[in-house]
């Protein structure tokens, strides 16, 4: 050609599509194929944060898209890397987390001929993901990642997924130095195989830098039409014992978390909040109800279900009356529609968003607010069940501390912009009951897939994404066991985070069905373990308490949090006692 090829390479196109849409950071467990993405993103200010297993980076992309309503960005090595991310690919499907996965990939060439850690990647993420792409020549990198970008946020939002083979990744020269054939056979096969290789190389880089078009494309998300909107107008103004149930996507983009907030407020109607609208009315609102629901559900004549779904978490529709009136909003079709051919029937049924249809519900019924007896009956409800279990968290247990008493503890010294990020099962399972978080967006637990080991990752996002705030991890012991290596990470990386760990040596919500009803505890035993010290080990900082320290809780835990605001992460080693607080929940 006469020209000498370009020094540039395919990762600054990776990079500067990012940069474009206004990614702030990539999360990454570092490999070679992938190496070329991560030094363009850090020259161009996207912060690279590198964990200690790859499934803490995809979530803490997941805690980013939630947190940031942008996309969160994970990048990872070829093989073993890809295939460590696939509960939190799915986890973050099951959430609805907008999410972009990039994966290193074996070179175009030697795919399917045994190159290291080379296997079908596609076919392992297709069922996870919205949309999956492998990218063949560098011109294609630029329109692949804003397609995959725009399509993660669409629609009902989702994880995407982009494979680089090693090759589109590097700059010509090298790539050269690989394709050129070492000792080719002699005659016409030798010349053939030459002509082949130099042809294909030239294809991989035809095109590849001329400018193109980096600007986010348009993003499609449905709303509820004018009628539909009109009829539900009508239904809610008729009503006089209607109930909201708010699920995560009622937190989505475009609607800002503050104004769906308003909107509820102006409608007057009590609410019970789910998943990511934990928290979406505030520390203590007199609409907000936390609980008897199954009883609130038997008396409401309107139940408007905003982004919740009739999954496990509704015993699958059948909690809902018969004689009320009910409309179902959801952006997913069959999300909206679950097990309504069983046990319920939707009024009216929206494929559409929930955020939006709250605040223009709310305009349009400007001046009209739900009966006060409502709320007020059953907010009375709650004062009565929370005064029972307050006596709970005052009982001694029979060893260490009581963990209600505890979380209550916590709860009330909670700085007010905190985060909670849940990762357990029994301990947080109370704490959800307990723990209340003071706005929207402050909560994060994994979502309808129940994911043990979010911890790590949704801390180290949600620290980044909100630097002030306090951020607190409530974890089971066992649950910990999953991501206690990113305190590593906490230190390296400069994002200080409270560990609370609930510490009975046991997977608690487990034993408490397998012993009753099948005689034994095998598997569900742990040992009292000092989790404080291996938080010391990586950097961090350490507390035990037990029963002897219950008169020093408060000052422990405003000692944590004073070294944690000096940056230092902190790990609350909490030896907890067993109450019948939580008996009859369910595992499975």
């Amino acid at each position: 050609e006469g020209k000498t090829p370009s020094p540039r390479h395919g990762g600054e196109s990776v990079a500067e599509v990012l940069r474009a849409h206004g990614i702030k950071f990539v999360f990454t467990l570092v490999g070679g194929h992938i190496s070329p993405i991560l030094v363009a993103c850090e020259k161009l200010g996207i912060r690279i944060v590198d964990t200690r297993h790859e499934a803490t980076a995809v979530f803490a992309a997941d805690a980013v898209a939630r947190l940031s309503g942008t996309v969160g960005v994970a990048a990872v090595t070829a093989g073993p890397g890809l295939t460590n991310t696939v509960t939190a690919v799915k986890n973050a499907q099951m959430a609805e987390s907008p999410l972009l996965l990039i994966g290193g990939a074996a070179a175009t060439l030697l795919q399917g001929r045994g190159a290291l850690q080379d296997i079908d990647q596609m076919s392992l993420f297709k069922p996870l993901c919205k949309f999956c792409a492998s990218v063949r020549t560098v011109r294609e990198i630029v329109p692949t990642v804003r397609k995959a970008l725009a399509v993660a946020q669409s629609g009902t939002p989702g994880p995407v997924f982009i494979e680089f083979p090693i090759d589109t990744l590097y700059p010509y020269h090298v790539v050269e130095k690989e394709f050129a054939p070492k000792n080719t056979p002699k005659g016409l096969m030798g010349k053939i195989i030459a002509w082949y290789l130099r042809n294909h190389l030239s294809n991989l880089f035809a095109g590849a830098w001329e400018t193109r078009d980096l600007s986010p494309l348009p993003v499609h998300i449905p709303h509820a039409t004018e009628d539909e909107v009109q009829r539900c107008v009508e239904l809610v103004s008729r009503a006089k014992k209607p109930v909201i149930l708010l699920g995560s996507q009622a937190t989505l983009p475009p609607t800002p978390a503050d104004d769906v907030r308003k909107a509820l407020e102006s409608l007057g109607i009590p609410c019970f909040l789910g998943g990511m609208s934990r928290g979406m009315l505030g520390k203590n609102s007199p609409l907000h109800i936390r609980q008897n629901r199954r009883d609130a559900l038997k008396d409401a004549d309107l139940v408007l279900l905003a982004g919740t779904v009739c999954d496990f978490r509704l015993s699958y529709g059948r909690v809902l009356n018969r004689r009320s009136k009910i409309i179902a909003v959801n952006r997913d079709r069959s999300q909206l529609l679950k097990n309504s051919d069983m046990f319920w029937k939707p009024t009216v049924a929206i494929q559409g968003d929930a955020g939006s249809f709250l605040v223009r519900l709310s305009k349009a019924l400007k001046g009209h607010r739900c009966p006060e007896e409502w709320p007020r009956s059953l907010k009375e409800g709650d004062a009565v069940k929370e005064k029972a279990n307050r006596s709970k968290a005052d009982e001694k247990t029979e060893r260490h501390l009581n963990p209600l008493s505890v979380l209550h503890r916590v709860d009330e010294l909670l700085a007010e912009d905190s985060i909670i990020v849940a990762d357990g099962g029994d301990f947080v399972g109370s704490a959800a009951y307990i723990m209340r978080p003071r706005g929207p967006l402050r909560w994060l637990d994994p979502g309808a897939f129940g994911t043990l080991g979010v911890g790590g990752g949704f801390a180290l996002g949600a620290k980044l994404c909100r630097p002030e705030s306090e951020v607190w991890i409530v974890y089971g012991d066992g649950s910990l066991g999953y991501s206690v290596a990113e305190f590593d990470t906490f230190t390296r990386h400069k994002t200080p985070v409270i560990a609370l760990v609930g510490n009975d040596a046991c997977w608690s919500q487990i034993s408490r069905e397998q012993v009753p009803m099948l005689g034994s505890n095998v598997a569900c035993g742990l040992a009292f373990t000092d989790y404080h010290i291996v938080a010391d080990g990586y950097g961090g900082k350490g507390y035990l308490t037990g029963r002897e320290d219950e008169s020093q809780l408060d000052d422990i835990i405003k000692k944590a949090q004073k070294e944690c605001r000096e940056g230092k992460a902190v790990l609350l080693n909490v030896l907890i006692g067993k109450t019948n607080f939580r008996e009859g929940s369910i595992s499975v």
